[in-house]
């Protein structure tokens, strides 16, 4: 994410304020993914497979993300993907991340579901001489049914090490999805660290084929944050039907 900060330290801000979105990030779920950040206690189906990507535009920079996933075993879905991003005043970066999440109780409908995140979130410029190795983070993404799916509520809680700095932040999110028609989702969310101001999203997801292809536009910014902080975001997410046995 954005931040107002200069020079280096403004770069490394923004690899960090990425990585955190990353840690919070669903990287392949079969309903609450693109385009929220606060995961939820959901997989792809056993056995499919999934990519979720977008571009995102911000004063002075912008990405463009590819994130592949697959659930192999019906209960261990594995992500490796990666971003290029590109700021106006510092240059580019290639962001990597690998991911492993897995359900100690899933969502059903009109009750509660949990799970738990393993990560690693890598920054070419932040990173430089760490071999892929970049931050690590875990999290706990748990979520609520109400009213037939039509009304889904999500809270994160997890912790980020912070390699540069060495320092290890909390991390959290909170975030819901609400029915407007058959196939259209109003999603918000608010997510952040235990230090600095706190980010917000908000915007729509669509899907074009019904669990096969969906397409998805948001706005965000900075709680309290001047014009720097905004962003925009464009994104399409594509799942297969069972690949595996």
């Amino acid at each position: 994410m954005p931040c107002c900060v200069q020079s280096t330290d403004r770069f490394h801000a923004l690899g960090r304020a990425a990585t955190l979105a990353l840690a919070l990030c669903a990287a392949g779920q079969a309903q609450a993914a693109r385009p929220m950040i606060t995961d939820d206690a959901r997989l792809v189906d056993a056995g499919a497979c999934q990519v979720e990507s977008w571009l995102r535009f911000n004063p002075g920079g912008r990405e463009v993300w590819a994130l592949p996933g697959c659930n192999l075993t019906g209960n261990l879905e594995l992500t490796l993907g990666a971003g290029r991003t590109r700021d106006d005043a510092e240059g580019r970066a290639t962001n990597t991340v690998m991911q492993a999440k897995t359900l100690i109780k899933p969502l059903e409908s009109n009750g509660w579901g949990w799970g738990l995140v393993l990560g690693n979130a890598h920054n070419s410029l932040v990173h430089a001489n760490a071999n892929l190795l970049g931050d690590v983070y875990a999290y706990a993404p748990a979520s609520a049914s109400f009213m037939d799916d039509r009304l889904v509520l999500h809270l994160n809680l997890g912790a980020l090490y912070d390699k540069s700095q060495r320092r290890t932040r909390m991390t959290w999110g909170v975030g819901s999805e609400t029915q407007l028609a058959a196939s259209t989702w109003l999603v918000a969310e608010t997510f952040g660290q235990n230090t600095g101001r706190p980010y917000w999203q908000v915007g729509v997801r669509h899907w074009l084929v019904r669990d096969r292809v969906q397409v998805d536009a948001t706005a965000g910014h900075r709680w309290g944050g001047g014009s720097e902080g905004r962003w925009f975001s464009v994104g399409l997410r594509l799942l297969t039907p069972r690949l595996l046995d």
